[in-house]
């Protein structure tokens, strides 16, 4: 049973640390976040197990991690409130071709990836030829060209 609560827990943990670590980094890794998340599977690995590496131990832990996942997909598939909790929900950048600098520096997203979201998307060049972007919940940049 400890090893079911200790697996709860982490996931618990981990989920928040990702929401609070902002969607950008979901989406665009960097070395650094690389590394990150190398230490942090270390991290977790260890604080799942404890002393007992079993392979029963281990097969407990992989089944309430899956549970939990399972479990939380169903709740966010009946709740719009908590996927929105625990997904988060879309961030307009840029609106009109305007840009929002305040929606910018919560969501850690520069110029460059929305400029880089627009050639990947839309071959765009510069800012002036979006009309709207959107960080969706996945991590990605949606851009809109403007018309014309």
């Amino acid at each position: 049973m400890d090893s079911v609560i200790r697996g709860i827990a982490i996931y618990v943990v981990l989920l928040i640390a990702t929401r609070l670590s902002g969607r950008r980094t979901l989406a665009q890794m960097t070395p650094f976040d690389f590394v990150l998340l190398l230490i942090i599977a270390e991290t977790t690995q260890q604080a799942l197990l404890g002393d007992d590496f079993s392979i029963t131990n281990a097969a407990i832990l992989i089944i309430t991690l899956f549970a939990t996942d399972v479990l939380l997909a169903f709740v966010k598939s009946r709740s719009d409130r908590a996927a929105s909790i625990l997904d988060g929900n879309p961030t307009v950048l840029i609106s009109n071709g305007k840009i929002d600098e305040e929606a910018m520096d919560r969501a850690r997203v520069g110029v460059g990836d929305l400029l880089e979201a627009a050639r990947a998307q839309h071959g765009l060049r510069t800012l002036g030829d979006i009309d709207a972007a959107v960080l969706e919940v996945s991590g990605g940049i949606s851009i809109i060209p403007k018309e014309g």
